[in-house]
């Protein structure tokens, strides 16, 4: 059975933490109350980990089995609540939401990956459940907020590094040999630093087709 990449405790609520500020900045953004931002938060940081243990692990979410990921998340939603006006007023808000989500996404992908190699996935499904850890999240935050999640647009290439960070963990740990954790941490920075440069230099997917502004209000786009 494959050693696991074991994350630090204190960088492992370090990463919940930030996607849940990620979270409950959104909730602000969008109006909500309280229980409105709390839910957002909570989505934001376990969403992935939540699709992947209960549709394809069968086994208890890691939300509802340690209390202390619950606690983060409250203190993260108390932090928004308290600066949101600061925080809604901020420059490049978005761009600042990116570089938090930058922070967690790998470390979830990289244990996605390890809790699929363990369940005995083949190789195609390790990379999906490790796409599913690092992106459900997010998708799940978009959606709740009326937005067409951002997986599925024109981007700074944040899915295909995503897709990359799970396939370069497995190259660095099956083909290499590297130790899970040595392997890991390389995919974290690197996964930071592609994210971190794309955004610096706004570089984009495009659309496969772009359509006519009348065409795409036509089409409800």
């Amino acid at each position: 059975m494959p050693q696991q990449f074991a994350i630090p405790i204190y960088l492992e609520w370090i990463a919940i933490f930030t996607w849940a500020l990620s979270g409950a900045i959104v909730g602000v953004r969008r109006g909500f109350d309280v229980v409105g931002v709390f839910v957002i938060s909570l989505l934001s940081a376990f969403g992935g980990g939540i699709i992947r243990d209960g549709l394809f692990l069968s086994r208890p979410p890691a939300i509802g089995t340690n209390t202390s990921y619950l606690a983060i998340v409250v203190v993260a939603v108390i932090v928004i609540s308290v600066l949101g006006r600061f925080v809604t007023r901020m420059p490049h808000l978005d761009q600042v939401i990116g570089f938090i989500d930058a922070i967690g996404t790998p470390a979830f992908c990289i244990i996605g990956v390890q809790l699929a190699l363990n369940a005995g996935y083949p190789l195609p499904g390790v990379v999906l459940l490790g796409v599913i850890s690092g992106t459900g999240g997010g998708i799940l935050r978009d959606v709740l907020t009326d937005k067409v999640p951002a997986l599925l647009q024109p981007g700074q290439f944040s899915t295909l590094f995503v897709l990359l960070a799970c396939v370069l963990f497995l190259v660095l740990e099956l083909v290499f040999f590297l130790d899970p954790a040595v392997a890991g941490w390389i995919t974290v920075v690197l996964f930071f630093v592609a994210r971190t440069v794309t955004t610096r230099f706004n570089w984009r997917t495009v659309a496969v087709v772009s359509l006519p502004m009348w065409q795409e209000e036509k089409d409800g786009v």
